[in-house]
């Protein structure tokens, strides 16, 4: 079987998924255009040699409609040869597309693809895609109470006995570290600029507030408290926040993708190869638990520790994901999202799975690291693992 690798892996700068963000004039289509021209241009690669783009995005309607994934290829000027599809695994989509990307080419099906993801919450709100009904009424037959992804992080956060110290001072530390490393420049190597329409370009993670402290989050008001919720969730503190939460988010990210024998015939140098993937369901009530049995499955086929990583890139949907999950494993805090996670850097949903990678192999590659290890959760109670191995 063919080994898959990455030859390079590049991002947008976060927006403020708000009218007014920094990309919210920015059709969902150019961003994601703005990555794949930047694969193309940064590793010479002939765009008529890639067998598919695959691209993840959640809220396919309005501008993200009618497949995106071609329609930004296309913008991005690659030949009408090469075919592109959209997927929907929710927060995970992106990765996701790289794990199909990936085994596509490990089974021969595919030379070259293109992993790659997009979300423009400023013009493409979340459950735009709802128009009439609701389309988890039959599930309903068999889970009759299911709430919102809040609901699910207060569940965690009383279940795994954290209290809104904790998850305050986990999200402000998100702040601080990816603070650190926009002033380090250590976010230069993955981040793409994106050209506004005043002549600028969009080059900084508009979501990050570097003054954040647990001070000043502890002033926040609970985000999901109802009446109806109390009464339903009585163990719940409600103590999730708009601060400990990641924020409404826009942003694209894409990654290059081949067989190690290909990139040798083009003279291309792999910066890191797929190791082990790993999906999992969970309970769809609590919803965001999944990326601790994917993780368990993960590492089972790897056949790695825990200590053996160098970097945990686990989503910041909540604090409590991350923090349980943290928990489970027993794992180094100095290695959990050292860079910051999406509480700070945003959470563009499509286009967060290769966002995490793109900010995980460059921190391998910045600190010598071997191994790093990557979990989504998902809507509806899902994950991805992904783990990946630096080889530059």
């Amino acid at each position: 079987m063919m080994n898959a690798v990455i030859v390079d892996i590049v991002r947008t700068a976060s927006g403020k998924g708000k009218p007014g963000g920094a990309l919210a004039e920015v059709h969902p289509a150019d961003l994601l255009a703005t990555v794949l021209t930047a694969l193309v241009e940064r590793s010479g690669i002939d765009p008529a040699l890639i067998d598919d783009v695959i691209a993840g995005c959640v809220t396919q309607a309005g501008d993200q409609a009618i497949n995106v994934a071609r329609t930004a290829l296309l913008t991005a000027g690659f030949p009408e040869s090469v075919p592109g599809t959209t997927v929907d695994r929710q927060c995970g989509s992106s990765q996701q597309a790289a794990h199909f990307a990936a085994q596509g080419i490990m089974a021969g099906a595919y030379d070259i693809a293109i992993a790659c993801g997009v979300e423009s919450m400023s013009r493409v709100p979340m459950f735009s895609s709802v128009r009439e009904g609701h389309p988890q009424a039959p599930l309903q037959q068999r889970f009759p109470n299911l709430p919102g992804q809040g609901i699910g992080a207060e569940l965690i956060a009383s279940r795994w006995k954290f209290g809104r110290e904790e998850l305050d001072a986990f999200a402000a530390q998100s702040h601080q570290r990816a603070a650190a490393a926009t002033a380090g420049g250590w976010f230069t190597n993955e981040i793409i600029p994106v050209a506004l329409s005043d002549g600028s370009s969009h080059v900084t993670d508009e979501t990050v507030r570097a003054a954040t402290t647990p001070e000043g989050l502890a002033e926040l008001k609970p985000a999901f408290y109802t009446d109806e919720m109390a009464l339903r969730y009585p163990e719940v503190k409600w103590n999730v926040t708009p601060g400990n939460s990641s924020p409404l988010s826009d942003g694209a990210s894409a990654a290059l993708i081949m067989s190690e024998q290909r990139a040798e015939a083009l003279g291309m140098t792999p910066r890191a190869r797929f190791h082990t993937f790993a999906i999992a369901g969970s309970d769809p009530e609590i919803m965001l638990t999944g990326p601790i049995p994917a993780t368990h499955k993960a590492l089972k086929r790897s056949g790695l520790d825990i200590e053996e990583f160098d970097a945990y890139e686990i989503n910041e949907a909540f604090a409590s994901v991350p923090l349980a999950w943290a928990k489970e494993f027993n794992a180094d805090p100095q290695k959990l999202n050292p860079r910051g996670g999406a509480i700070a850097l945003g959470h563009p949903l499509g286009g967060s799975g290769m966002r995490l990678m793109a900010t995980m192999l460059n921190y391998l590659e910045a600190t010598d690291g071997r191994y790093g290890l990557q979990a989504m959760c998902e809507g509806g109670g899902l994950a991805n693992v992904t783990i990946i191995e630096r080889l530059r």
